[in-house]
């Protein structure tokens, strides 16, 4: 889920300011899913132009419905959301990550996910979650993505290691080993601080246990699990295994090709752009599971699709998501994307059964854990990142950094 840097405030003032209230309205069923009719859908980034070839194919079977699919930039998705949902206009059906989710359920404009027609136990558990807001779900999940740990095989056998670090003091080990032996210039690329610098610190912070709201909704971002990961990923910092500072937009798969970085983590779009852009490093890398220190937790992303309250066409609509997060439409919109899909079924045939990277993550899935969908969690999460720069970059130790993000969290979960 890409995240637009913005709050929650003000999308609820500009909403209010145009009378959305959090009760929304309802328009109940409206036409019958097999009536002629047009449905509206908005998506994001590249799924919103691979979506229009799926569009056109769904038609085909489906002669009474008529498909119409707006790609939006994510660069603009969130305005184009807020502004839509203030007038009144939103899509019958939308694209949405958690991380507006919260924002958009709570401005009473989201229909509420129909149980009967999809079930949670078809989906990995952070996938479902990702759509759920105060215990009820809004969105049906449409792709997930998690972070694993990428490396170096080749460079692993100079440094000596004959298996992937499965934790953290392995980790630290491989760390230091690439650059003694291996000659790496460093030994993990972990993000030192700016936005959403809180994507790369949660393996750390989930894997001690730890979190930064608890499911009662209570801030526990100074506790001693969350105060420990803290100082295990400072320590990186500190033993000059990774760097302090990095430039906006720096692409980590150059170095890693080059071998300066021989480990870092991301999701699964980099297998893509590693085969694409290096494919001499074809062979030369693998993945592995986060290496744990409680257990191996990573943080699961992705999309949801949700409905709007005010549709008209909520039959026709709960039949194209359907369509799209089936068996087959998973597998289907994998081949077209790349996209992990989340109903755990189309994981069980094909290239995502046979490929030991891919299954990988399929592991990584079934323990990964979501964020809360919260309105203010973009604010939340701009503290958590502040907490980790002071860290990493030697301004404060990780008990004061994680006192002082307490703090301020606390005053926005009231």
């Amino acid at each position: 889920m890409h995240r637009a840097a913005r709050t929650a405030t003000a999308a609820l003032a500009l909403a209010t300011a145009f009378g959305v209230t959090a009760c929304g309205s309802s328009a109940g069923e409206g036409v019958s899913a097999d009536k002629k009719q047009t449905l509206t859908v908005w998506a994001m980034g590249a799924e919103g132009e691979k979506l229009v070839d799926v569009a056109k194919a769904y038609e085909k079977a489906n002669s009474n419905i008529t498909v119409k699919v707006t790609p939006v930039g994510w660069d603009v998705a969130h305005q184009k959301l807020v502004s839509a949902a203030a007038a009144g206009t939103l899509p019958d059906i939308a694209q949405m990550g958690s991380t507006y989710l919260g924002e958009f359920a709570d401005l009473g404009v989201l229909e509420p996910v129909d149980t009967k027609t999809f079930a949670e136990k078809d989906f990995f558990p952070a996938g479902w979650q990702g759509g759920v807001v105060d215990g009820q779900a809004y969105g049906v999940p449409w792709y997930v993505d998690t972070r694993v740990l990428y490396y170096r095989t080749d460079l692993a056998k100079k440094a000596g290691i004959d298996k992937p670090p499965a934790t953290w003091a392995e980790l630290q080990q491989a760390a230091t080993a690439y650059q003694d032996k291996a000659g790496t210039k460093w030994g993990l690329s972990i993000q030192p601080r700016g936005l959403d610098t809180v994507q790369n610190f949660y393996p750390f912070l989930f894997s001690a246990g730890g979190d930064i709201v608890d499911k009662d909704g209570k801030a526990v971002i100074d506790s001693p699990a969350a105060v420990r990961a803290f100082k295990e990923y400072g320590t990186y910092f500190d033993k000059g295994l990774a760097k302090k500072s990095v430039q906006p937009g720096y692409d980590v798969t150059k170095d890693f090709n080059s071998g300066d970085v021989p480990m870092f983590f991301s999701g699964p779009w980099i297998m893509t752009l590693l085969k694409d852009s290096y494919p001499d490093l074809e062979g030369k890398w693998a993945v592995a599971k986060i290496p744990a220190d409680q257990a191996s937790v990573s943080w699961a992303g992705g999309s949801s699709l949700v409905i709007s309250k005010d549709s008209e066409r909520k039959a026709a609509a709960k039949e194209f998501i359907k369509y799209l997060t089936d068996t087959k439409g998973q597998s289907d919109w994998f081949e077209r994307t790349a996209d992990l899909p989340a109903n755990t079924s189309a994981w069980d045939s094909g290239t995502l059964a046979d490929s030991p990277n891919l299954q990988v993550f399929r592991e990584q899935m079934e323990t990964s854990r979501t964020t809360p969908t919260l309105p203010k969690w973009t604010e939340i999460t701009s503290k958590v990142d502040s907490a980790i720069e002071s860290v990493t970059q030697g301004k404060s130790s990780a008990e004061d950094a994680a006192k002082k993000a307490q703090s301020e969290i606390e005053s926005l979960v009231k």
